[in-house]
Formats: C-alpha cells, structure tokens, sequence
C-alpha cells in the first residue's frame, strides 16, 4: 500500500478504533495525526509526497507514527521519543543529508 492510498479507514483500524463510534471532533483529529505523520515523514526523508509513494515501507512508518501520536496524545513528543520502528525505516529512505550535487549527478543531471 502506497502512503497516497492510506484513508481513514485503514488508519482507525491499525490504531483499532471503531469509526462509527467517533465523533467530529476526533475523526478531525485522526485525521490531523495522519497528515502530521505524512509530514514528518516527508521532513524526515527529504522526499516528495510523490516519492514516499515509491516506498511502500513508509507507509508502516507512517502508520506507527499515527499510532504513536494517537496513543500518546497527551505526552510531550520530539525528536528524541521517535518510534524505532519508524526511525529505522525512514532513515532507509534518507535523502536529505546527501549533498545535492552528488544527487545530481546519480540523476544525470550533471
């Protein structure tokens, strides 16, 4: 499963919660923990939302995340507290710390 395919749906069952029983309020949370995780994961990699597409191991890492943040709702969380799980599989997918030039070059570009 691609991070774009990932809906509601698939989100409130890896965090086991029932949809019907949610009311405005926490679907509009569920659904900000989801962007957030996307986000993070975005920041993290240094890629694209498209490229996290290429990557279907992200979409674990992600739904981590969410899982993380919903459980924890009420617990300070930074960089320091991340999932391993998580860590481990985005850091694979790292690109931002490679300079740009080599980037580059591996992309023909010069």
């Amino acid at each position: 499963m691609k991070v774009s395919e990932v809906t509601r749906s698939v989100v409130a069952d890896f965090c086991r919660i029932i949809l019907e029983d949610q009311n405005e309020a926490e679907l509009a949370t569920l659904d900000a923990l989801t962007e957030a995780a996307k986000q993070y994961c975005i920041s993290y990699t240094g890629l694209t939302a498209e490229e996290l597409d290429a990557h279907e191991d992200i979409t674990v890492a992600m739904l981590v995340l969410v899982g993380d943040m919903y459980d924890n709702r009420q617990m300070y969380v930074d960089k320091a507290n991340v999932n391993r799980t998580a860590e481990t599989i985005l850091g694979m997918h790292c690109v931002n710390l490679i300079p740009e030039e080599i980037i580059r070059e591996e992309a023909g570009e010069g």
